[in-house]
């Protein structure tokens, strides 16, 4: 997949978050030339979609996508408030072992948060 193919498809789609997170995350894997998590991890061990999660404030919840020491990425629908997705991260971060990473999505915009432990964070 090339960025123009990216754009092409992923512009006009307005679907909600439930109905887009895993594909348009599958094509950001092929336009990197990288696995997806399920090729990747089939187990979903270190890799994976809908990764559950114990929330901060109590209760569980699902981040969307997850990799060990790397990121958690959580989607909302086109135009929705990208900082309730990022509080939503930090509120399941403890239990995906602090990731470095932080990222946020409305498939319109990315916004990758860092998240190094004794620093401040930034977009």
């Amino acid at each position: 997949m090339t960025p123009e193919d990216f754009i092409t498809k992923w512009r006009p789609v307005a679907l909600k978050e439930r109905s887009t997170a895993q594909s348009h995350f599958n094509d950001l894997c092929r336009l990197l030339g990288l696995d997806e998590p399920v090729a990747a991890d089939p187990k979903g061990e270190w890799f994976a979609f809908e990764h559950g999660v114990a929330k901060a404030s109590g209760g569980d919840g699902w981040a969307d996508v997850w990799r060990k020491d790397c990121f958690g990425w959580e989607y909302k629908g086109k135009h929705k408030d990208l900082k309730a997705a990022l509080n939503q991260l930090l509120n399941y971060s403890g239990s995906m072992g602090s990731p470095p990473l932080l990222i946020v999505s409305d498939t319109d915009r990315i916004e990758i948060h860092t998240n190094w432990n004794n620093t401040v964070q930034k977009t």
